[in-house]
């Protein structure tokens, strides 16, 4: 029987995965607001957060963005939003063949991100 692997929360992702650019717009306890870019081959691994949501809002580009209990593909362009809830596990990709730029709205909590693989 294989051994589940401990996932240890960390208060900074960003040294985890790559991105184009990554710029906080705001930041307040509880709170804030960043805009990541991914180059059409970047993601952001699957991960869940314990405290917070996740709401992304994309800017440019297409997000294809895949998720967990349940199972679920959303596709998202410019001008849309969707809200990943508090421990459901998700993983960022870019969906087109230019750079993918979106806002991920983090909050209300303090901020953690949880690696699931």
């Amino acid at each position: 029987m294989k051994a589940e692997r401990k996932r240890e929360p960390v208060k900074d992702a960003s040294h985890l995965y790559e991105v184009e650019r990554r710029a906080y717009h705001l930041e307040r306890p509880g709170f804030r607001i960043a805009e990541l870019q991914l180059s059409p081959t970047q993601k952001v691994p699957w991960h869940s957060h314990s405290n917070i949501s996740d709401t992304f809002y994309v800017l440019q580009g297409t997000m294809r963005l895949f998720l967990q209990e349940p199972k679920q593909e959303v596709i998202l362009q410019p001008g849309e939003s969707f809200v990943a809830a508090i421990g459901r596990p998700h993983l960022v990709t870019n969906g087109g063949q230019t750079s993918l730029t979106f806002l991920i709205m983090q909050g209300v909590g303090e901020y953690d991100y949880v690696p699931l693989v």
